[in-house]
Protein backbone atom coordinates (compact mmCIF):
# COMPACT_ATOMS: atom_id res chain seq x y z
CA UNK A 1 0.00 0.00 0.00
CA UNK A 2 1.77 3.31 -1.10
CA UNK A 3 1.65 6.46 1.71
CA UNK A 4 0.64 9.49 0.02
CA UNK A 5 3.13 12.47 1.13
CA UNK A 6 3.10 16.35 0.69
CA UNK A 7 5.23 18.55 2.61
CA UNK A 8 3.50 21.57 5.00
CA UNK A 9 5.14 24.48 4.71
CA UNK A 10 7.97 23.76 7.39
CA UNK A 11 9.20 20.89 5.42
CA UNK A 12 6.97 18.34 7.69
CA UNK A 13 5.57 15.32 5.45
CA UNK A 14 1.31 15.04 6.30
CA UNK A 15 0.26 11.27 5.56
CA UNK A 16 -2.64 10.08 3.93
CA UNK A 17 -5.86 11.90 5.79
CA UNK A 18 -3.86 14.32 7.67
CA UNK A 19 -2.98 16.16 4.11
CA UNK A 20 -6.86 16.54 3.81
CA UNK A 21 -8.66 16.27 0.12
CA UNK A 22 -6.33 16.07 -2.55
CA UNK A 23 -9.02 17.23 -5.57
CA UNK A 24 -9.77 20.77 -5.64
CA UNK A 25 -13.39 21.45 -5.25
CA UNK A 26 -14.78 22.38 -8.80
CA UNK A 27 -13.11 19.17 -9.81
CA UNK A 28 -16.00 17.71 -8.42
CA UNK A 29 -18.47 19.91 -9.56
CA UNK A 30 -16.87 19.71 -12.79
CA UNK A 31 -16.47 23.51 -12.98
CA UNK A 32 -19.68 24.42 -12.35
CA UNK A 33 -20.36 27.39 -9.81
CA UNK A 34 -24.46 27.19 -10.36
CA UNK A 35 -26.51 24.26 -9.04
CA UNK A 36 -29.58 24.04 -11.87
CA UNK A 37 -32.09 24.36 -8.42
CA UNK A 38 -32.07 27.11 -5.85
CA UNK A 39 -31.31 25.84 -2.28
CA UNK A 40 -30.68 27.58 0.65
CA UNK A 41 -28.59 26.45 3.30
CA UNK A 42 -31.63 25.73 5.15
CA UNK A 43 -33.36 23.46 2.15
CA UNK A 44 -33.94 19.80 3.46
CA UNK A 45 -33.51 16.89 1.00
CA UNK A 46 -34.13 13.60 1.16
CA UNK A 47 -33.45 10.60 -0.69
CA UNK A 48 -36.31 9.16 -2.65
CA UNK A 49 -34.73 5.69 -3.06
CA UNK A 50 -34.14 5.96 -6.64
CA UNK A 51 -30.38 5.06 -7.81
CA UNK A 52 -29.18 7.82 -10.06
CA UNK A 53 -28.29 6.73 -13.50
CA UNK A 54 -26.26 9.99 -14.43
CA UNK A 55 -25.00 10.85 -11.19
CA UNK A 56 -22.53 8.35 -9.86
CA UNK A 57 -19.13 8.57 -7.96
CA UNK A 58 -17.94 8.97 -4.66
CA UNK A 59 -19.40 12.01 -3.76
CA UNK A 60 -23.06 11.53 -5.09
CA UNK A 61 -22.89 8.07 -3.05
CA UNK A 62 -21.45 10.25 0.12
CA UNK A 63 -24.11 12.40 -0.13
CA UNK A 64 -27.13 10.13 -1.07
CA UNK A 65 -26.06 8.24 2.00
CA UNK A 66 -26.43 11.24 4.40
CA UNK A 67 -29.84 12.01 3.10
CA UNK A 68 -31.82 8.93 4.51
CA UNK A 69 -33.86 11.17 6.38
CA UNK A 70 -34.29 15.09 5.68
CA UNK A 71 -30.99 17.01 6.75
CA UNK A 72 -30.27 20.68 5.48
CA UNK A 73 -27.87 21.74 2.56
CA UNK A 74 -25.82 23.24 5.69
CA UNK A 75 -25.42 19.94 7.28
CA UNK A 76 -24.73 17.95 4.16
CA UNK A 77 -21.66 20.86 3.25
CA UNK A 78 -20.34 20.57 6.93
CA UNK A 79 -20.55 16.44 6.73
CA UNK A 80 -18.54 16.46 3.36
CA UNK A 81 -16.29 19.00 3.67
CA UNK A 82 -17.08 21.25 0.80
CA UNK A 83 -17.90 24.79 0.07
CA UNK A 84 -21.45 24.82 0.00
CA UNK A 85 -21.66 25.96 -3.37
CA UNK A 86 -20.16 22.99 -4.97
CA UNK A 87 -22.58 20.85 -2.30
CA UNK A 88 -25.39 22.95 -4.36
CA UNK A 89 -24.58 21.50 -7.31
CA UNK A 90 -23.68 17.96 -5.99
CA UNK A 91 -27.62 18.22 -4.68
CA UNK A 92 -29.15 19.99 -7.70
CA UNK A 93 -27.64 17.08 -9.91
CA UNK A 94 -29.49 14.53 -7.69
CA UNK A 95 -32.41 16.27 -7.34
CA UNK A 96 -33.00 16.43 -11.36
CA UNK A 97 -31.79 12.82 -11.60
CA UNK A 98 -34.89 12.25 -9.41
CA UNK A 99 -32.81 10.71 -6.28
CA UNK A 100 -33.27 13.64 -4.10
CA UNK A 101 -36.03 15.70 -3.08
CA UNK A 102 -35.66 19.21 -1.62
CA UNK A 103 -37.87 21.43 -0.04
CA UNK A 104 -37.53 24.59 0.74
CA UNK A 105 -37.37 26.49 4.50
CA UNK A 106 -40.66 27.38 6.01
CA UNK A 107 -41.22 30.64 5.73
CA UNK A 108 -42.22 32.64 8.84
CA UNK A 109 -44.76 35.56 9.38
CA UNK A 110 -43.60 39.00 11.25
CA UNK A 111 -46.35 38.14 13.13
CA UNK A 112 -45.67 34.56 14.28
CA UNK A 113 -42.08 35.51 14.93
CA UNK A 114 -42.61 37.92 17.38
CA UNK A 115 -45.38 35.71 19.16
CA UNK A 116 -43.02 33.05 19.12
CA UNK A 117 -39.73 35.07 20.39
CA UNK A 118 -41.84 36.67 23.44
CA UNK A 119 -43.01 33.50 24.40
CA UNK A 120 -39.70 32.20 24.40
CA UNK A 121 -38.15 34.81 26.32
CA UNK A 122 -41.00 34.33 28.55
CA UNK A 123 -40.42 30.79 29.25
CA UNK A 124 -36.48 31.34 29.64
CA UNK A 125 -36.98 33.73 31.92
CA UNK A 126 -39.23 31.58 34.21
CA UNK A 127 -36.81 29.19 34.17
CA UNK A 128 -33.67 31.29 35.42
CA UNK A 129 -36.25 32.49 38.02
CA UNK A 130 -36.67 29.13 39.01
CA UNK A 131 -32.93 28.70 39.69
CA UNK A 132 -32.16 31.51 41.63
Amino acid sequence: MAVRRRRRQGGEPWFDDAAGRLVRPYTISNGRTRPTAHFDLLTMVMATGRRPVSCQGPDYAQVLGLCGGPVSVAEIAAHIRLPAVVTKVLLADLVDCGALTARAPAAVSAGSASRTDRALLEAVLNGLRKRL
